[in-house]
């Protein structure tokens, strides 16, 4: 996650298959074969924003297991949540068929809709109230 002050950076999501037409965090992704969770998170902020990004400005916040309960192991998911508030270069858009806008909001005005498990850590987090980690799906 991007960061400035109180802003955000997200992506108002296009031609993906999942949840498009929500905003999302402006870059993410999947691990790659024998690549850590912070190698992907700089790849990632590469890939979709055409920014560099080093592993060392990277903060945690918080780890989500989520759930959509649907019993099948494609819709159990771990996520990793980094805040960075230095990197080289501006961020644009780089996949315009996967993305169609690339705005900042403020934590507490998030557009509507944002994709649901991150609006939760969004809000969250602009409450101060973020734990190590966290669940969304769950009863």
């Amino acid at each position: 996650m991007l960061r400035q002050d109180d802003q955000i950076l997200l992506q108002l999501r296009q031609g993906t298959g999942f949840m498009d037409g929500h905003w999302a965090t402006a870059a993410a992704g999947h691990l790659e074969a024998e690549e850590s969770v912070l190698e992907a998170a700089c790849r990632e902020a590469a890939e979709e924003l055409g920014i560099t990004v080093k592993a060392d400005d990277l903060v945690p916040l918080t780890a989500m297991h989520r759930t959509r309960r649907t019993g099948r192991s494609i819709d159990e998911r771990v996520d990793f949540f980094f805040e960075c508030r230095r990197w080289n270069g501006e961020p644009r858009l780089v996949e315009p068929d996967k993305a169609a806008e690339l705005r900042w909001f403020p934590l507490d005005a998030l557009p509507d809709p944002v994709v649901p498990h991150e609006r939760s850590v969004f809000e969250r987090l602009a409450c101060g109230g973020l734990p190590a980690v966290v669940t969304f799906g769950f009863d």
